[in-house]
């Protein structure tokens, strides 16, 4: 489904870029390019002698201090000198459709437009069957969906926000695709009580509504996020379980997800044919990799689901694999909770040569703690959305593999609440960042949520100064 106002779709193979989920388009190259490179120093550097924490204060940026949001006055984030924000899309809030802001704000992507100005299509983890908020849906009786925003960078401004596709569960992450839709995931396998069955994958183009019919061949489990090949068009997906499979999708008409394909789970090998865990292990550790199809990807209650089905042929098994995105010709993934201590990897997975790697896993809490989403800068960095245990942070890595915080989330809702806002007092502090996306042409503009009470933020400033 391609846009008739933009010549050249982000991630295409006409500009030959493709990244994560959150990021495509303008100044992809230098980024796809770069997206390597941080990761590989920030593995480097855990595995040599020193030890290795995250810095208190950003190498390239400096301390954060409290920054007023230039829509409402409060000081929501702390942020570097010189950064500055506002907030749009609070939950309750009235969008260009009528409609009220659906809650629990999560993965995002921005795309170019013709006009200059930029779509941001949002997820909404509603996990439960309140009934659809609008237009198309899926199912009538779901409560989560997506809502697309129109973003002017140059004002500096959002224009409006409408429904997209409601009558879903759970719409965590996803990724773009070369033809600028937003292709939107289930994290759940929920039955309602209609029958009616979740833990699909559903497109929706930038510029107008969704499909509310899912690509049922992608297969139904714990959806987390894809990852497009930009001249094949192969989609490779994750999934938010334990045992999760990493598996890959070709569809039978590259532009057309909606026609179906193939399901397949990939294989690490073994010298036995059995299946491979790769819960514990550490950086470095490679793999030759091949792929099992998968039988049944549309499974109903009570039968086996898709990563059973391929653990059984002999596929490989992850520990919760959350991000992933495209690029230097590659796939990368995160597994939020592998590695020898539990705080997380990066996978490489190269196509090409049918291999994989362990880029880099966390050493301890202090280093990496959890890492969820991920987007690359233009500029060579790499933003990361940590779902830990302490303060919630967008941390930023640098080009060099060093790792500071970069924004902190200090949402507090005083008491009589915020005018023109529906959110209840209280502190959300500790709600976690998602969504994190750069506006795609140069790079400006970052947008990301905080999911709970649900704001998207718009945050500028002088990235030159630094690796984001």
């Amino acid at each position: 489904m391609s846009d008739p106002q933009t010549p050249s779709q982000p991630g295409s193979a006409t500009d030959g870029t493709g990244r994560r989920q959150f990021l495509r388009g303008g100044l992809a190259a230098a980024a796809s390019l770069a997206a390597l490179g941080p990761l590989e120093a920030l593995g480097a550097r855990t595995a040599g002698a020193a030890p290795m924490t995250k810095h208190a204060v950003g190498p390239d940026y400096g301390p954060l201090s409290p920054v007023k949001d230039h829509t409402t006055g409060l000081e929501l984030l702390r942020l570097p000198k010189g950064f500055e924000y506002l907030s749009f899309g609070w939950t309750g809030d009235e969008m260009s459709d009528g409609n009220p802001t659906p809650s629990m704000h999560d993965g995002m992507a921005a795309f170019h437009r013709r006009d200059d100005r930029i779509a941001v299509v949002r997820n909404h983890e509603v996990g439960s069957f309140t009934g659809a908020f609008a237009d198309p849906a899926y199912n009538r009786s779901a409560g989560g969906g997506t809502t697309t925003m129109i973003f002017d960078p140059g004002a500096g401004e959002f224009t409006e926000a409408r429904a997209s596709l409601s009558g879903t569960i759970r719409n965590c992450a996803g990724g773009p695709t070369p033809n600028g839709s937003w292709l939107t995931c289930e994290e759940t396998t929920v039955v309602g009580a209609d029958g009616t069955r979740h833990g699909y994958v559903f497109e929706v183009p930038h510029h107008k509504v969704g499909d509310p019919r899912p690509i049922k061949e992608m297969g139904r489990y714990s959806h987390e996020a894809v990852a497009v090949h930009p001249r094949t068009g192969v989609v490779y997906l994750t999934e938010d379980d334990t045992p999760a499979g990493f598996y890959r999708f070709t569809p039978k008409r590259r532009h057309t997800l909606s026609a179906g394909g193939k399901l397949e789970m990939l294989v690490i090998k073994n010298d036995d044919g059995s299946s491979y865990s790769t819960y514990a292990d550490p950086t470095g550790t490679e793999y030759e990799t091949s792929w099992v199809t998968i039988d049944n990807p549309d499974y109903a209650p009570g039968e086996v689901r898709p990563a059973l089905q391929g653990q059984a042929k002999g596929a490989a098994v992850f520990r919760r694999l959350e991000g992933a995105w495209w690029g230097n010709d590659r796939v990368y993934i995160v597994s939020t909770s592998g590695g020898p201590q539990g705080q997380g990897q990066v996978f490489e997975y190269d196509p090409a040569e049918e291999r994989m790697r362990v880029l880099f896993a966390s050493p301890d809490a202090s280093v990496l703690n959890n890492p969820d989403n991920i987007c690359v800068s233009p500029r060579g960095g790499i933003v990361l959305c940590e779902d830990g245990s302490s303060g919630e942070y967008l941390h930023g890595l640098t080009t060099d593999g060093e790792i500071f915080p970069f924004a902190l989330n200090q949402v507090v809702i005083p008491e009589g609440g915020v005018p023109g806002k529906k959110v209840a007092p209280g502190n959300y502090g500790g709600s976690e960042w998602c969504g994190s996306t750069f506006e795609p042409k140069e790079g400006k503009w970052l947008f990301a949520n905080v999911q709970s009470p649900g704001i998207t933020f718009a945050i500028t400033g002088p990235w030159k100064n630094g690796s984001l």
